[in-house]
């Protein structure tokens, strides 16, 4: 039985599917992708913004210290939902890490995950992270809900959303400081 150049692609191709569905090797390429079509986030328009009601959540840190999201109320706040089985949350951590370690005096930042808390103990250890994690204790605010992953909010002091945003994005651009910068001078 002879081989055709044909059947030889076909099973290259094959090969390639199956490796990107189950092996890390895939895990890793879709990172770089989301990497790579990662966008800026941009500011909501004034009339799609709405402001958070109640901040009435408790969460519990990675030392399993609790934390009350009132203490958030009248600052500016970024929050992200995550994974790290999610390739757009691991491909957004290194802008966000920068972000959080030229904003993180002055925004609370909150990194919000229901993973295995040793998973992410070992992810944020491996990628040498000090991003603060968190784990919800409680519902977030209807406002602060999405079903996907990553979601992004940036919060005004006035509890307003300014960024909704979900999908891996480049949160340590021009554009994100700019805003920041905007909402700490308010």
């Amino acid at each position: 039985m002879i081989i055709r150049k044909k059947q030889w692609i076909n099973a290259a191709f094959i090969i390639g599917i199956l490796l990107i569905l189950f092996t890390p090797v895939g895990f890793h390429a879709k990172v770089l992708i989301a990497r790579l079509f990662s966008t800026n986030a941009s500011e909501m328009q004034t009339r799609l913004q709405k402001t958070i009601e109640s901040y009435e959540w408790q969460l519990v840190d990675a030392n399993g210290t609790d934390f009350d999201f009132t203490t958030a109320k009248g600052k500016v706040v970024l929050l992200n939902f995550w994974a790290t089985w999610c390739p757009p949350c691991v491909a957004e951590m290194p802008s966000l890490q920068a972000l959080y370690n030229a904003y993180g005096s002055e925004v609370v930042f909150l990194f919000v995950t229901n993973d295995d808390p040793k998973k992410v103990a070992e992810f944020v250890r491996k990628k040498d992270y000090s991003l603060p994690v968190y784990f919800a204790k409680t519902d977030p605010p209807s406002l602060l809900s999405s079903k996907y992953l990553p979601t992004t909010y940036i919060i005004d002091r006035g509890g307003k959303l300014k960024v909704v945003q979900t999908g891996a994005s480049d949160w340590n651009s021009e554009q994100t400081r700019k805003l920041l910068d905007e909402l700490l001078r308010e």
